[in-house]
């Protein structure tokens, strides 16, 4: 068991009212919450995401990157489907923390890009883990996901746990000046799709 469930409650947002669910991870103490919207736990695939923290873009507005803009339209997405679950995950700046992701930022000022950063301060592009959504998952009795994502790394990251990720919905939204490139970066060395249609991943059904 890599998290463990704490307790549940309701949380109303412009979207709609959620059920909001914590879990912390058994090893770390780290902190993570579910937010579900309707019947998810009938078999039927679910529409989610699994969405890392990112305090600069969910909650400071920043327009350095997508996130802020994937977290409302994700929860917005979900609302409209009258059912679904979002995961958001502790794990600030791909897994390197936020005071990292600072010295990050710092060296993309510097003309670095997302990737090229990470690198330089001693970073893979990408520490992040999604053991817990299993645990996450099968708690709240979940078994197949339809999942909100332009990464491909995530589909097969999910898949390798045993997770059904049933298709892949693309989440193309919030590109603006501040981000081209680094929205440019992540297509180009991370293989991140950014296309209107979603039959482009040949792991997709």
């Amino acid at each position: 068991m890599i998290v463990r469930y704490v307790q549940s409650c309701r949380l109303p947002t412009p979207f709609g009212v959620f059920d909001m669910h914590g879990f912390d991870e058994v090893d770390t103490g780290k902190e993570h919450i579910a937010l579900t919207l309707g019947t998810v736990n009938d078999g039927a695939p679910v529409l989610g995401r699994t969405h890392s923290e990112c305090l600069t873009g969910d909650a400071l507005f920043s327009m350095r990157c997508d996130c802020g803009y994937q977290l409302e339209e994700a929860l917005r997405s979900i609302a409209l489907e009258g059912r679904g679950i979002l995961m958001y995950l502790r794990q600030e700046g791909r897994g390197i923390g936020l005071l990292n992701k600072i010295r990050a930022y710092h060296l993309q000022d510097q003309g670095a890009d997302t990737v090229e950063a990470n690198e330089r301060l001693g970073f893979a592009a990408d520490l992040r883990d999604y053991s817990m959504c299993r645990d996450i998952l099968e708690h709240l009795g979940i078994a197949s996901l339809k999942l909100m994502t332009n990464n491909p790394r995530k589909v097969e990251a999910l898949r390798s746990l045993g997770i059904d990720v049933h298709e892949r919905v693309a989440l193309q939204v919030g590109r603006n000046p501040h981000n081209e490139g680094y929205l440019d970066t992540k297509r180009a060395k991370l293989g991140h799709y950014f296309t209107t249609h979603q039959d482009d991943d040949p792991g997709t059904p």
